[in-house]
């Protein structure tokens, strides 16, 4: 009879430490689902979509502080900028710029070719030339 007991109670312990084993790994399990949503959420707050919501026709140019928590910000909307000062909750326009014209582009020379040696003495000379006509225009003042 005492082997039937013993087998029994051991049985019986078996199952309670399984149980608690499964326990264990289901609130494991839990936990590790928990931490993946919390990640998930801190991520979209800080790349999520809302962050580049309305940026197609705004634009920053330029920021610069001018104290503490003053700033003053050019902005760009529909090909005009805008000076804005920035600080203490309110933001007021300052003024109203055109944008500078973009230059045109030198038209390229030719093709760089060769070794690197080669390819640097053409730059070399490309930038001689452009250094000589900014003088002969009166660009060059030094």
């Amino acid at each position: 009879m005492n082997e039937d007991t013993l087998r029994q109670a051991s049985q019986a312990g078996g199952g309670d430490s399984i149980g608690l084993l499964m326990m264990g790994k289901t609130a494991a399990s839990l936990l590790v689902v928990v931490a993946i949503i919390l990640a998930c959420a801190w991520l979209l707050k800080r790349i999520g979509p809302n962050r580049r919501a309305g940026t197609q026709h705004l634009r920053v140019v330029a920021s610069t502080p001018v104290g503490q928590r003053e700033r003053v910000v050019i902005v760009e909307v529909a090909d005009r900028w805008l000076v804005l000062g920035v600080g203490g909750g309110q933001v007021t326009r300052l003024d109203t710029l055109e944008p500078p014209a973009t230059p045109d582009a030198a038209p390229p020379g030719p093709p760089l070719a060769g070794s690197f040696a080669s390819r640097f003495a053409q730059a070399l000379k490309q930038n001689a030339r452009g250094a000589a006509r900014g003088r002969q225009n009166g660009r060059d003042r030094s």
